[in-house]
Order: structure tokens, then C-alpha cells, then sequence
């Protein structure tokens, strides 16, 4: 049971990482090419749609799973491998950690702007600060994996 919470952990936080990084390195980079009233509405689109089962799923196993896995660690995996595990989930609950307190409110405060009629001053308030947090907690994400990666690889 505890290799394939080790394989559910390594599968989650991996696709979790990529879908952050994809984020990080195409999305953002591309709405900033865009005006204010294009930007503000698709990212309301986007942070309407993203908390769905799949992206859920992801979440959550990228936390649970390795979380798990360090209490229930395989034998022989409790020195330096499970030191790794136990670093993993770390990572993941501290960019869990930036997604619920800075990038959630964010999104929330997107949405709340909405027909207000001002979107650069709801773009400037949104954009800076939360592509600074998806930074960060894409970082703690592929940390997380790789930490997953070296550990079940040992």
C-alpha cells in the first residue's frame, strides 16, 4: 500500500508542478500582451473554471498523498527517503499554504471588480501580486515532485 500512496504522491505533485509551471511560463505571460478588459475576463473565466475535479484532485493528492505516505513509510524508507517524503509534503502544504491566503483572495477579489468598470485598476490590483505568489508556489510545487522523485528513487 505504501508504494502506490509513494507513486499516487510522485504522480500528483508531478502533474500538479507541470500544470503550475504551464501556468507560469505560457498563460501569464501571454494575457500580459493582452488589455485590461481581455485580461480581467479571462482570468475570471479561468478562476470560474480551474476548481474542478480534475485540477481538485491534483490539489489535493499533490498534498494528501505525500503527507500520507510519510506516516505510512514502506520499510527501509524511513532514514533519508523518508526525511525526503516528509520535506515533499512541507512543500506542498506551504505553496498550499500561498495558493488559500494569497492567491485564492486574489481571485476572489478579481471577481468582486467585476462590472465596476474600472478593469486596469482591477488588473493593476490582481496581476503584480499574484503572478509574485503563482511564482512561489510553482517553485514549492516542483520542489515537492522532485523531492518525491529522489526519494522513491532510492
Amino acid at each position: 500500500m505504501s508504494e502506490t500512496l509513494e507513486i499516487l504522491a510522485l504522480v500528483c505533485t508531478g502533474l500538479y508542478a507541470g500544470y503550475m509551471f504551464a501556468f507560469l511560463s505560457g498563460v501569464m505571460p501571454a494575457l500580459k500582451e493582452v488589455d485590461d478588459a481581455p485580461f480581467t475576463l479571462v482570468m475570471r473565466g479561468v478562476n470560474r473554471k480551474v476548481p474542478g475535479p480534475l485540477f481538485l484532485l491534483l490539489f489535493l493528492g499533490s498534498l494528501v498523498f505525500p503527507a500520507v505516505s510519510w506516516f505510512v513509510a514502506p520499510a527501509g524508507r524511513e532514514g533519508s527517503a523518508g526525511t525526503l517524503v516528509g520535506i515533499a509534503a512541507v512543500c506542498a502544504l506551504v505553496g498550499h499554504l500561498i495558493t488559500s491566503g494569497g492567491n485564492v483572495p486574489l481571485n476572489n477579489a478579481l471577481e468582486a471588480s467585476r462590472g465596476r468598470g474600472d478593469e486596469r485598476a482591477a488588473r493593476t490590483a490582481f496581476e503584480g501580486r499574484w503572478n509574485a505568489l503563482h511564482a512561489v508556489r510553482t517553485l514549492f510545487a516542483a520542489a515537492a515532485f522532485v523531492l518525491m522523485a529522489v526519494a522513491i528513487g532510492r
